[in-house]
């Protein structure tokens, strides 16, 4: 299966501006379904929210696995499942596998989501 992306902003810091103020292309709309689908679980929601919680950026997966009563297995179909949406990404050093969170995908779902800068450039007052 390939891997398609999430629009990915050409300024992540760029916060007010609303991605809602055009239509979204199909594309892009199935890019960003994916992103919110991997994040409709609730282990899923929880390691990212563990993940970008983490002072300095990144964790190591036996961090994370010491989090749930889980197994490692699915704890890893969860992590394949967010890296596959391209909301996290990793890389190995040695027997560990070290996550981080992809700033920019998040800010493509979060800007999706801002009512009220949509609201703003639109003139609406709902």
């Amino acid at each position: 299966m390939s891997r398609q992306e999430l629009p990915v902003l050409a300024d992540p810091s760029a916060c007010c501006v609303p991605m809602v103020t055009e239509a979204l292309t199909e594309d892009a709309a199935a890019g960003l379904a994916r992103g919110f689908k991997a994040l409709g679980d609730p282990v899923r929601l929880r390691l990212l929210s563990l993940i970008a919680a983490r002072a300095g950026g990144e964790v190591c997966v036996c961090e994370l696995t010491d989090a749930f009563t889980l197994t490692g297995p699915t704890i890893s179909h969860h992590l394949k499942v967010l890296r596959e949406a391209g909301l996290i990404d990793c890389q190995r050093r040695g027997t560990w596998v070290y996550y981080w969170i992809v700033p920019a995908r998040l800010a493509a779902l979060s800007q999706l989501l801002d009512v009220s800068a949509a609201a703003a450039s639109t003139g609406s007052t709902r």
